[in-house]
């Protein structure tokens, strides 16, 4: 029999990319095929982004693109752009169905004819790490935000299915492993919410968890991986977190992403932030004094409305004070939907490009501070990508490294005429030897 050929594309956070994987393994399950090279799809499914108005754009220019490339194809369309604007989907050329919520997945992939739903997924595409979502949802309701409008309900997965989906990867050969969530601080929320939860998860070996206590059961796993967490408010780092981080170092990643927004106190009460500098700046104090040389990285908003430039300056000296080892600047831009775009004193774009170049050029000069202080230590990298016997990994600390004629010199012959045969895709300890702007050089161990 004739399998269906399926071709599945990703718009979005790491969320949605597990999302995708999840939907692609179980229609591969089912007896659809991945499409191949110059091969119309008779299924494509488009996970798509509603994050910005941009996001809208690029997901409609994205199904429209689709429906040339596949002209016989059924579209389904999936994600938070589905959810937000499904009458505007579901308009678009070919698009057969829209998924208003992910909930209703499993619904969707019965009809495909995929009749035992997977626990998770056992692979993640051609990449050496893998994401596992444990958690979806998000209410806290920041003004610039419109997430919590199309993912308000708060659904953490059970302890058992994520270490079963973790076994599945490591079994598999993935060496990280990367817990993520819509809002992944807010891991457990609902499960001291939601009495009915609780009794369907009496077989997990706590009745209760956290996120230090989901972390805290994945280190029991014996398995050659490390754990990276993604991003995380600051007031929900717990002081068990921290000590897990630092008890275990070569199992979970010492990087914290904490979103920091602005370091201006009346900017982040008009952003309904549930947060202010000081507590920020103090959980960045405690990490870094108990986890030596740990990583902090942030996101910062600049030009929110009313934002001065003495607030704005207020967010370049608390980032320079932290000493992030990486800033994602964001210019801010109004979301129709959200309070922030109806605030008033909106600041003029060459203002928010000013400053967003400025803050740029500050955090491109804290990440190569930051990585000079790491010269002469040894590092755990996962090494992803070689070119010309140069090889090119992630540090555990969240630094791009490469290794290069080093290798051979120890005598390790690590390459093949067919390429490398040992070190792609391991953890291997380097030693850090020199600095190329934010590039770590080094020598393996």
């Amino acid at each position: 029999m004739t399998r269906k050929t399926l071709k599945t594309v990703t718009l979005g956070c790491k969320v949605n990319q597990y999302e995708t994987e999840f939907v692609r393994e179980a229609l591969l399950s089912a007896g659809y095929r991945d499409v191949a090279p110059g091969e119309t799809a008779e299924l494509v499914v488009v996970n798509t982004c509603t994050v910005t108005q941009e996001s809208d754009q690029k997901s409609r220019k994205l199904i429209r693109k689709l429906a040339g490339l596949h002209p016989e194809a059924e579209i389904v369309v999936m994600g938070c752009y589905a959810s937000r604007k499904p009458e505007q989907a579901a308009a678009l050329p070919q698009v057969t169905e829209v998924l208003t919520d992910k909930r209703n997945i499993g619904d969707f992939l019965r009809r495909c004819g995929v009749f035992d739903l997977p626990v998770g997924i056992d692979s993640f595409g051609e990449r050496h790490r893998a994401y596992v979502k444990v958690q979806d949802g998000c209410r806290v309701g920041c003004a610039y935000c419109i997430i919590p409008q199309v993912r308000p309900y708060l659904l953490s997965r059970p302890v058992h299915e994520v270490l079963t989906e973790i076994r599945q990867l490591t079994a598999c050969g993935y060496k990280e492993i990367v817990l993520t969530g819509i809002h992944l601080g807010h891991y457990g929320v609902d499960f001291q919410r939601d009495p009915v939860s609780l009794s369907e998860k009496k077989e997990d070996s706590q009745e209760n968890p956290q996120l230090a206590g989901l972390v805290a059961e994945i280190l029991k796993l014996d398995a050659p991986f490390r754990l990276r967490l993604s991003s995380l408010e600051a007031v929900e780092i717990s002081d068990e977190l921290v000590a897990l981080v630092r008890s275990h170092p070569s199992r979970i990643c010492p990087h914290f992403h904490l979103s920091m927004q602005s370091g201006s106190d009346e900017i982040l009460q008009a952003m309904r932030r549930r947060g202010r500098s000081g507590p920020f700046r103090e959980k960045c104090e405690q990490i870094k004094s108990e986890i030596e040389h740990a990583a902090l990285t942030t996101d910062v908003i600049v030009g929110f409305p009313g934002e001065t430039e003495s607030q704005f300056e207020d967010t370049c000296r608390l980032a320079e004070s932290i000493g992030f080892s990486k800033i994602h600047v964001f210019p801010f831009s109004p979301r129709e939907g959200t309070l922030a775009a109806a605030l008033p004193n909106q600041i003029p774009a060459r203002v928010k490009e000013r400053r967003a170049a400025e803050l740029i050029r500050r955090a491109a000069e804290l990440r190569e501070n930051y990585a000079r202080s790491l010269s002469g230590r040894k590092l755990q990298v996962l090494f992803e990508t070689s070119s010309q016997g140069r090889f090119l990994g992630t540090a555990d600390r969240y630094l791009r490294v490469h290794v290069s004629d080093g290798i051979r010199r120890n005598g390790m012959n690590l390459v093949t005429p067919d390429g490398p045969n040992e070190i792609l895709g391991q953890l291997r300890d380097v030693t850090v030897t020199g600095v190329n702007g934010e590039e770590l050089q080094g020598e393996l161990q």
